[in-house]
């Protein structure tokens, strides 16, 4: 039997879109039972204002950027290698160069931006040379790293320069002038490729998981040794650790008795990446960004892996009940529940203070896509009401979980613009907006509270404790007293 096309009511139906009503296909109100999906994933319709990124965005500037101790250089003209730079605070405190005889007081991890900043005559020419040259020229001036990351743009690939050549060159040079192997990745993400993102996440994913298998072939002393395992060597997939989030997280792994062996890929290094296909069990946090590589890995090296959420305390308490289960240890769910029940006891005071401060707040969720699922139960443990929910690049299955998550008849909008984004302000009127870094103005002149979601204001907000900090925000963000100094009159 074929299910009936949605149709969205008239009265949800918003103003500024009567001039492009193809996209009222792209909004949905939530249904648990009979789940309504949006139109998702595909290109964004003439004439509608995106507030997506590109695809190298998601390569480098999401899934990529974080790893905290290579070279990372981005084959394009200037601009894109600026647009990378300082956008997210996903976090390292590896100071990967430092060690005897070595004095070097940097991470690394965005404190660069470097580019081969193609011109016009590269365009015509080629920028293969230029490219070669950047990487050597890199690595004398930072050395000791422990590789090379190498991104495309729209450009470079539309000039169709073989970056893999060049890479192996530059391999083969500095194997030659350090006396050991130097891995020199290529990411293959051009902003142009697709539709949003997504497809960087997508691209990093497969690219890294292929040339990662292909030097372990070729390099088997990467791999860890078989002396150096343990029964309970996990790896945390899909974390980028923002703002630190990973202080919360790996020390409640620590502390049940795993060991976390890497991180794919906040504040990670090179090598410690290398090492995932050595684990017992590979922990997925960001199912839309990540879910690609693990089930790669699940099937090229048959490691499982599980979905979490490290958002809120009933999901954060399942990761860890869930991960004690798959190892089938009863003292290592003794300690889970050890765990869990000390944070609850050690956040209950704050979190009781700030339930009774935010029961019954309106929020609207706009983010990139699975946050606006994860974050439908910790919103319910604060008692708050979730009046819309905002995706830019959210798939079929991301929406299927916030149906299944929200109550029903929650707002949806996929991709939208900025005249969405202010019509859904004045029409739901939130109390706070959940949104990120370009939205916020919006939000703000119209005497809207936000909190950054996208990076954070003060974290970590992952775990129990982190938890308590996004509650601390939020009740800041919608109790700071200067709204009542900027509210819009004819918007209020």
């Amino acid at each position: 039997m074929a299910v009936p096309e949605y149709k969205l009511p008239e009265e949800f139906k918003l103003k500024c879109d009567r001039v492009i009503p193809e996209r009222y296909k792209h909004m949905v109100l939530t249904n648990r039972q009979r789940p309504n999906i949006p139109a998702c994933n595909i290109k964004t319709v003439p004439g509608d204002m995106t507030e997506r990124g590109c695809a190298f965005a998601g390569c480098r500037g999401v899934v990529g950027g974080p790893i905290g101790d290579c070279i990372q250089v981005v084959h394009a003209p200037a601009g894109c290698a600026w647009y990378q730079w300082g956008t997210r605070r996903n976090l390292s405190k590896i100071y990967a160069w430092a060690g005897p005889g070595k004095l070097c007081n940097d991470s690394h991890n965005r404190r660069r931006a470097i580019t081969t900043d193609l011109q016009e005559r590269d365009v015509v020419f080629g920028g293969m040379e230029k490219l070669k040259k950047a990487c050597l020229e890199a690595w004398r001036l930072i050395p000791g790293a422990a590789g090379i990351l190498i991104f495309t743009t729209c450009t470079s690939g539309l000039i169709g320069d073989d970056c893999k050549a060049v890479a192996k060159e530059v391999e083969k040079e500095l194997e030659k002038k350090e006396g050991r192997p130097i891995p020199v990745f290529v990411f293959d993400s051009p902003g142009l490729c697709r539709v949003s993102q997504s497809t960087g996440h997508h691209h990093f994913n497969v690219q890294f998981y292929e040339q990662m298998v292909e030097w372990r072939k070729e390099h088997p002393e990467f791999c860890m040794k078989e002396e150096e395992k343990t029964p309970y060597d996990v790896a945390i997939i899909g974390d980028f650790n923002m703002d630190w989030d990973l202080a919360y997280i790996k020390p409640l792994f620590e502390k049940i008795g795993c060991r976390v062996v890497a991180v794919f890929t906040g504040g990670e290094r090179l090598y410690n990446l290398l090492k995932i296909p050595d684990v017992k069990l590979n922990i997925l946090h960001c199912q839309r960004s990540c879910t690609y590589i693990s089930d790669l890995i699940k099937k090229g090296y048959e490691i499982p892996y599980i979905n979490v959420s490290f958002f809120g305390i009933e999901q954060t308490a399942k990761a860890l009940r869930d991960t004690a289960k798959f190892f089938g240890s009863k003292e290592m769910m003794e300690k889970a529940e050890q765990v869990i029940e000390e944070e609850i006891k050690a956040i209950t005071p704050a979190l009781n203070f700030y339930r009774e401060k935010l029961r019954g707040k309106k929020i609207g969720l706009y983010v990139g896509g699975p946050r606006v699922w994860h974050w439908q139960k910790v919103m319910q443990e604060l008692g708050m009401k979730v009046v819309f929910g905002m995706c830019t690049f959210a798939h079929e299955d991301d929406y299927e979980k916030i149906n299944k998550r929200a109550e029903d008849g929650v707002f949806l909008v996929d991709n939208p613009n900025e005249f969405e984004i202010e019509e859904c302000l004045e029409k739901f009127k939130p109390d706070l907006f959940l949104t990120g870094l370009k939205e916020k103005y919006l939000a703000r002149k119209l005497g809207v509270p936000t909190v950054n979601s996208h990076s954070y204001e003060k974290g970590p907000y992952a775990c129990f404790r982190g938890f308590i900090n996004f509650a601390r925000d939020i009740y800041q963000g919608i109790y700071a007293p200067v709204w009542k100094f900027v509210k819009d009159k004819d918007f209020a």
